[in-house]
């Protein structure tokens, strides 16, 4: 069965597959989900609202996102490449080619490259 997230504020609500979110930045009090088909939306809210509202709909689906730093939340099922000497995630969608560079800080790649390495063990 298909798991839905559905988004809104005063202006916009967006209904995605959770399987379409490539991941969620924050800028202070505005975060952006962007989606595989290159899509993205911003709404009025911060990072820890959006991952509240992740949660509560998604339930146990919601462990295939991932925090990444202070302003990053990501769909796991994308991690292509982690290289924490040049500070950059790349996320992939190897079916539809669709790639995403993020330029992330060091400590926080470390954090995740240690988390995906325990979870394939």
């Amino acid at each position: 069965m298909p798991n839905y997230l559905t988004v809104s504020n005063n202006t916009i609500l967006v209904r995605v597959l959770d399987t379409g979110i490539v991941y969620i930045s924050s800028d202070g009090s505005y975060t952006t989900m962007k989606l595989i088909n290159g899509e993205e939306y911003t709404f009025s809210f911060n990072l820890s609202a959006f991952e509240k509202i992740i949660e509560q709909q998604l339930k146990d689906h919601a462990s295939i996102f991932i925090r990444v730093g202070r302003s990053l939340v990501i769909n796991s099922n994308f991690i292509y490449v982690i290289n924490i000497n040049k500070q950059e995630l790349i996320l992939a969608d190897t079916k539809t080619s669709a790639k995403f560079i993020l330029h992330v800080s060091k400590e926080a790649l470390k954090v995740l490259k240690s988390l995906v390495e325990k979870s394939i063990i």
